[in-house]
C-alpha cells in the first residue's frame, strides 16, 4: 500500500488489491482528520477526569489535544506555501478554512 501522488498534487491514491482509495484535496482531508482527532482526545480526556485514578491520563490527552490544535494552522500554512510554490492560487485566496 504505497501512496501514488498524482500530477496535480491535489490527490493521493492508495492501491488496495483491485481497489483504489483516492483522497482529493489532501490538505483539507488532513485538516478534517486533525479536527476529529482533537475532538476524540478532548472527549476521552473529559471522561477520564471522572475518576481520580485516570486523571493523569486525562491530563495527557488534554495536552495532546492542545498540541493538535496548533497543527491546524500549520496545515493551512503548508497549503499556502505549497500553492505558492506550484504557482496555483493567490496570496489572498481564502477558499477554505482548512
Amino acid at each position: 500500500m504505497a501512496p501514488n501522488e498524482s500530477s496535480d498534487d491535489r490527490t493521493l491514491s492508495f492501491s488496495l488489491g483491485r481497489d483504489e482509495i483516492v483522497i482529493w484535496h489532501k490538505y483539507e482531508v488532513a485538516s478534517i482528520v486533525n479536527d476529529i482527532m482533537v475532538a476524540v482526545w478532548f472527549v476521552v480526556g473529559s471522561i477520564l477526569f471522572f475518576s481520580e485514578s485516570t486523571t493523569t491520563a486525562g491530563t495527557w490527552l488534554f495536552l495532546l489535544g492542545s498540541v493538535q490544535l496548533m497543527i491546524r494552522p500549520l496545515i493551512r500554512l503548508a497549503r499556502r506555501v505549497h500553492l505558492q510554490r506550484s504557482g496555483r492560487g493567490s496570496p489572498g485566496d481564502a477558499s477554505g478554512d482548512f
